[in-house]
């Protein structure tokens, strides 16, 4: 089954090799094209893509914010992020609007096809460039609150694995759950943690020796 895929940069040649690359591949087709972010959030709806490749730095509205309101529409889709910046700022924003993933442009044609493998496989994925920035702020000293609350030995078993980066489908293979109860098991982590974003929750693991780098 092939992934349905929209493109989404202000730049048709830049489109144009990415659809190159992208015709190479058998299991994925690009399903449509937008020149801006409205034009993006648009299509989204229309063409219901499996990924979104989307340009962060576009006309009328950029990638970030039509990264927020399609995930905020349709969560399922996965939605990677191509910029030209490594600023932290960027990064983060992109993350905690929704994207999946966040590829260097310069290097887009290389990693497309790994990053958009990852992300529908349920993970997260990161140019190797931009990572380490990632990895600084996790390591910031202002990292959320979450009030000393307790995790039961489960709780920290689901968190481990989300934060690893693995999908629901995974975790609830793994555990022997359904998907569904590991989404409602996230959900109530993340209430308890007063959490509301992958990164803060990334954050957490990190802090409490649930994860290591």
């Amino acid at each position: 089954m092939s992934h349905r895929i929209l493109l989404v940069d202000d730049h048709q040649m830049f489109r144009e090799g990415l659809k190159s690359v992208l015709k190479s591949e058998t299991d994925f087709m690009v399903a449509g094209e937008a020149e801006n972010g409205i034009q993006g959030v648009e299509l989204s709806r229309e063409l219901a893509p499996d990924v979104v490749i989307m340009d962060i730095s576009m006309p009328e509205m950029n990638g970030i914010e039509a990264t927020r309101r399609i995930h905020g529409e349709s969560p399922g889709v996965k939605i990677i992020i191509l910029s030209m910046h490594t600023e932290k700022h960027f990064i983060l924003g992109a993350l905690k609007a929704g994207a999946a993933g966040v590829v260097v442009k310069n290097s887009a044609s290389a990693e497309l096809v790994t990053a958009i493998e990852t992300v529908v496989s349920g993970k997260t994925y990161l140019s190797p460039a931009i990572s380490h920035v990632l990895v600084q702020n996790l390591l910031d000293s202002g990292d959320a609150d979450t009030g000393g609350k307790v995790l039961s030995p489960r709780e920290r078993q689901i968190l481990q694995l989300i934060a690893m980066g693995k999908g629901a489908k995974e975790i609830g293979y793994q555990l022997g759950i359904s998907n569904k109860t590991v989404e409602a098991n996230r959900m109530q982590l993340m209430n308890k943690l007063e959490i509301t974003n992958m990164v803060d929750l990334v954050k957490y693991a990190l802090r409490e020796g649930i994860i290591e780098i």
